[in-house]
């Protein structure tokens, strides 16, 4: 409720968005909310921790800090990132985005190191933790404040796909987690004069260098060009197939330049009969709608197929049962016979995993076996093979 209050409150045409406008908002209001909610839990914990002279307290309470130092760092990201494109940057700076997230799991990280540090300290030279009520209760309201961060972070980094906001709900449940723990500790302190806050605290420290690796990894993915998401996939493929003459597609190949900056190709099989102008402008509007339906930049490249017959189909069927021997091989496509009389060139793709696409040696062989195979049952064929690898796995 608290969530939905805030972004229809500072936030106008909430609903938009695709706007880019709108969706900086978004960011800005996650942000600044996170600056709030982090100050204001750092001045309590670091106030306990002083007052009953907690590491571990002291270490979550500075945890908090950074936090709020990386809302700044995603404000700032959200404002680069919504730069316009430029001359050297034609697709924009949506990417800055992912660099803000990237930079935020490294603070995350540094604090985690810097408080493993303090807690052997504490260890080797261990002091007494002195429980207080008063304390103790402002521990556990700090622990309602992260979560319902978390919770807000999560609604918003949903409602814009926002890899830092979703970053930031990760990093806010981990808090949750932390926090419980360091309570755990202050609370053991009032029945046992065992030195467990030094502990706490290098396990504290240690979860919150796996929260920071984990927010590293996912930050990287996009930036190292992942594979896109299937949802999105499937949806490009049954759009364009729904427009008519087009009978297949493949090749398919998405680059994420940022949120909202997905451009997208692929070859679109039509008929060779047909005439070209008709195609064409199937082509031009199946461009133009989807690119407007899911928010991204399609190129559709087209591919001639031949008409079916007899002889086509009798060799495709043959080739098929070939294919069938090699796992590694997905699908076939642009397949076609060109030549006449007794000497033909027999031309297709194959689709394959990208996993083989280091080993030479097995893939050249691979294409050796299968024209052997096909020249065996039809040697007037000249076999033209190229391979495709298969970049949505």
């Amino acid at each position: 409720m608290i969530s939905k209050f805030l972004v229809k409150t500072f936030i106008k045409n909430s609903e938009n968005t695709k706007d880019p406008k709108v969706r900086n908002k978004y960011g800005t209001l996650g942000g600044v909310v996170g600056i709030i909610i982090n100050f204001i839990l750092f001045l309590i914990k670091f106030f306990v921790g002083m007052l009953v002279g907690s590491i571990a307290i002291s270490a979550d309470a500075f945890n908090n800090l950074s936090d709020a130092g990386s809302s700044i760092i995603t404000i700032l990201g959200f404002k680069m990132a919504s730069k316009p494109a430029d001359a050297e940057h034609p697709f924009g700076h949506g990417r800055i985005e992912y660099l803000s997230a990237l930079l935020v799991a490294f603070l995350v990280m540094l604090v985690g190191v810097q408080f493993i540090k303090s807690s052997i300290e504490r260890i080797l030279n261990p002091t007494a933790v002195t429980f207080e009520v008063v304390p103790f209760i402002l521990l556990l309201v700090s622990i309602g404040f992260k979560f319902w961060l978390s919770s807000f972070n999560k609604f918003i980094g949903n409602k814009i796909n926002s890899s830092a906001l979703k970053a930031a709900a990760t990093d806010a449940l981990g808090d949750v987690f932390t926090s419980s723990t360091v309570v755990i500790s202050f609370l053991i302190a009032k029945f046992t004069t065992f030195p467990i806050d030094g502990y706490i605290g290098v396990f504290v420290a240690l979860a919150i260098l796996y929260a920071g690796f984990g927010l590293v990894k996912e930050t990287l993915n996009p930036l190292l060009g992942e594979a896109p998401d299937p949802e999105l996939v499937n949806e490009i493929c049954e759009k364009v197939l729904s427009y008519p003459l087009i009978s297949g597609v493949h090749d398919l190949i998405v680059h994420n330049y940022g949120p909202g900056r997905i451009i997208a190709s692929l070859h679109a099989e039509i008929p060779s009969d047909k005439d070209i102008m008709e195609i064409h402008n199937v082509i031009d509007m199946a461009e133009r709608e989807v690119s407007k339906d899911l928010n991204i930049h399609l190129v559709i490249h087209m591919d001639p197929i031949c008409v079916i017959t007899d002889e086509i189909k009798e060799t495709w069927n043959y080739v098929e049962t070939v294919l069938r021997k090699y796992p590694e091989i997905k699908s076939m496509h642009d397949f076609r016979i060109v030549g006449e009389g007794n000497v033909k060139n027999l031309i297709f793709d194959i689709v394959v995993s990208p996993s083989i696409s280091g080993h030479k040696k097995e893939k050249e062989k691979m294409l050796e076996n299968i024209k052997e195979a096909i020249h065996s049952e039809h040697p007037q064929y000249n076999c033209v093979i190229t391979v495709d690898y298969d970049f949505m796995e």
